[in-house]
């Protein structure tokens, strides 16, 4: 298969801008309450997480909603792919048009690295169909603004449009750092679009792999199943796409 990669634009705008994505960034919000009304109550999670969420949800630094293009892709299939984020990801990078890394931890936490100076650690909090909530923390390290460290809270939503899905998203960030917060609000008027552009690379990374899928079964699954790593999210997909879920059926007997 041909290498292809995404274009990442002005890599000096992009460093401009990782002001307000340090997590998963972001335009100012005000919250009404100390918990945000798209999550269950908090007594159904730990106490790490609710600090976590009341602290972003009351101090947000900034706020911005975006929307995806528009896919041609199976529901279930894309949100397959949306859930096994270290499946999407190693398929990005076997394809070439990422650099992105995702790990499950064993406590339900995952571990991300975009391959250009953002890692974090997130939990997926609802997981609903057509919504997912997600919650992280994560820093920013480049030469040009040093380390950024940042909490955020991602409403992802998938509208299925009949044969087409929009995804969307909202976040409320908090960019820990005072200076840093001041100077992201600031450039925000001035780069937003680019920072919508950096928020919806995952949609655009997720798309193209679950089209490659789509298109190359037979390549696909053959690549699934030849990776050392077995997980909830290789799971996901293979059960998704038919293919691969008769190979996976058949290895395992």
């Amino acid at each position: 298969m041909p290498q292809c990669r995404i274009d990442h634009r002005d890599h000096r705008a992009k460093r401009l801008v990782a002001l307000a994505i340090a997590a998963t960034i972001i335009a100012p919000a005000h919250a009404a309450s100390r918990w945000p009304p798209f999550l269950p109550p908090p007594g159904g999670f730990s106490a790490e997480i609710v600090a976590n969420v009341e602290r972003v949800w009351a101090e947000p630094t900034l706020t911005r909603t975006v929307e995806g293009d528009a896919v041609d892709i199976p529901f279930e299939v894309y949100q397959a792919f949306v859930d096994g984020p270290d499946v999407t990801t190693a398929a990005a990078r076997h394809l070439g048009i990422a650099r992105h890394e995702v790990r499950m931890r064993e406590d339900g936490w995952y571990e991300a690295d975009d391959g250009d100076g953002a890692r974090g650690v997130y939990r997926v909090l609802v997981r609903e169909p057509g919504r997912r909530v997600i919650l992280s923390r994560g820093r920013h390290t480049s030469p040009f603004l040093g380390t950024i460290s940042g909490r955020a809270l991602t409403v992802l939503s998938f509208e299925d449009r009949g044969r087409r899905i929009v995804p969307g998203l909202t976040a409320y960030v908090l960019i820990e750092d005072r200076v840093a917060a001041w100077v992201a609000r600031m450039l925000i008027p001035i780069v937003g679009h680019l920072a919508d552009w950096k928020l919806t690379e995952g949609f655009r990374i997720t798309a193209r792999v679950a089209r490659w899928a789509q298109r190359e079964p037979a390549e696909f699954c053959q690549w699934l199943a030849s990776r050392p790593v077995e997980g909830e999210g290789v799971r996901r997909v293979a059960e998704a796409l038919p293919g691969c879920h008769e190979m996976q059926a058949g290895a395992s007997r």
